[in-house]
């Protein structure tokens, strides 16, 4: 039998389990490598329109399907339109969760094997770390090992619940994450020739200006603010009294800090500390596991107290995609727990040999990572956005979503707000999301 829903406790434990989904390595790796390849300045501006434009009004609709419904990602679509194929986009959601995890827990696993070589020094005595990155993804079973210890890490807060698992982590590990920041992008700043990094990062660069500048600023947007993947959905159905409008700026708010807190401490890095200036832009460029795992750990080794910052950088690396797969497990561990009524137990143990099982592929094929990785965000994602932005826009009565943004008449917002928030729905973002999903599959 499934138990009576619970519901978050607090108001800041929903915005730090919502930020946790939305932080995640993508923040601290994509975000830059597209900020480099963009024009600085110019990415991160049209970045933050898109993210106000159609990021949060996105996040909106999800809260909107999820509190609206009070069921899992799948379960949601079935309650809110009996009888017809959106069920199909539900189910996509939970699939698109499950796939991501089957190569995201993987990278996870890579971050434990660097937080681990940080605070033993190992990454001091590294003299060529292209080799030692090399040297962990060319062994399966040591990636698969620490994998494993992922997945069951991230098990342990779903088995604890919503509130003492999913909402007390996210309450702990998200301040910590972004003290850990802090720190970093201070040192960062601190550091000789820094200026050079940060005139990269928040000057204007009109050579770098790009034809598919929004097309690439939307995709990050989208991609970052786990958009189509069910998290918010699955976070929304514990909603209580909350004002939709209000967390989704808050949680775009905080995940575009993380992004930008994420290149202050990379850029002035990178331009501090490089023994070669001609080639560190097309290595922030590339970004990646490369600028992870080889660039950065060989610029931190060049700090006085390398083994601090390198130590500090990975437990943030860790953190960050800690908070990010709690919420991807939450999504497809509901679903089974609500469609098929077994125990949350029972739930998160299937989810997670399902994981390691599809986890133990990825470390032994980097062919299947790739696959799942590229279907995931080019096709999976897109198509979930976009018909999630449809079901909200033209399907659902207005009435109800005017409800649910509103709190039932208790918050005031104006026929206005509402009327573009519904015509963004209806006409602009699935427009931009096609494009999105065209330039994915082409470009």
């Amino acid at each position: 039998m499934t138990e009576k829903r619970v519901t978050f406790a607090s108001k800041i434990g929903i915005v730090a389990a919502a930020a946790g989904s939305a932080v995640g390595l993508g923040n601290i790796w994509r975000f830059p490598s597209q900020t480099a390849d963009s024009g600085g300045a110019l990415f991160i501006l049209v970045y933050i329109g898109c993210i106000l434009f159609f990021g949060i009004p996105l996040m909106m609709s999800e809260f909107i399907i999820g509190r609206g419904s009070r069921a899992n990602s799948a379960g949601a679509f079935h309650k809110l339109a009996p009888g017809t194929q959106w069920k199909w986009v539900g189910r996509l959601g939970v699939l698109t969760g499950f796939v991501i995890m089957g190569f995201y827990m993987v990278v996870c696993g890579w971050t434990l094997d660097y937080v681990l070589q940080a605070l033993t020094g190992g990454l001091h005595n590294i003299t060529d770390f292209s080799a030692n990155f090399n040297n962990l993804r060319s062994n399966p079973l040591r990636q698969t090992g620490w994998m494993i210890l992922f997945t069951l890490m991230t098990a342990f807060f779903i088995l604890s619940g919503v509130k003492k698992g999913i909402e007390q982590s996210s309450k702990i590990m998200m301040p910590i994450l972004f003290l850990l920041l802090i720190i970093l992008a201070l040192r960062s700043v601190l550091l000789d020739g820094s200026s050079a990094g940060l005139a990269f990062l928040f000057r204007p660069d009109p050579t770098h200006l790009k034809p598919t500048l929004f097309l690439d600023a939307m995709g990050q947007a989208f991609f970052s603010l786990s958009i189509g993947m069910g998290c918010m959905i699955t976070y929304g159905s514990y909603f209580n009294n909350t004002n939709f409008t209000q967390t989704a700026v808050q949680v775009s708010f905080l995940d575009t800090l993380v992004a930008i807190l994420s290149g202050i401490i990379i850029f002035p890095s990178a331009f501090a500390l490089t023994s070669n200036p001609d080639t560190i832009t097309e290595e922030l460029v590339a970004g990646g596991p490369g600028l992870l795992f080889i660039t950065l750990p060989e610029l931190f080794n060049q700090m006085p107290l390398s083994a601090i910052w390198g130590s500090l950088f990975f437990c943030l690396l860790a953190l960050a995609a800690l908070t990010s797969s709690i919420s991807l497990m939450e999504v497809v561990t509901l679903y089974i727990h609500e469609e098929y009524q077994f125990t949350r137990k029972r739930s998160t143990l299937l989810v997670a040999t399902g994981v390691i099982l599809l986890g133990i592929g990825s470390s032994f094929s980097s062919d299947l990572f790739n696959l799942m990785d590229l279907v995931s965000a080019k096709v999976m994602l897109p198509l979930g956005g976009f018909f999630i932005s449809l079901f909200v826009g033209w399907y659902l009565d207005q009435k109800m979503v005017a409800a649910q943004i509103t709190n039932e008449g208790t918050i005031r917002l104006g026929i206005g707000f509402l009327k573009a928030y519904i015509f963004l729905l209806r006409y602009i973002a699935p427009l931009a999301i096609l494009a999105v999903f065209i330039y994915g599959l082409v470009g």
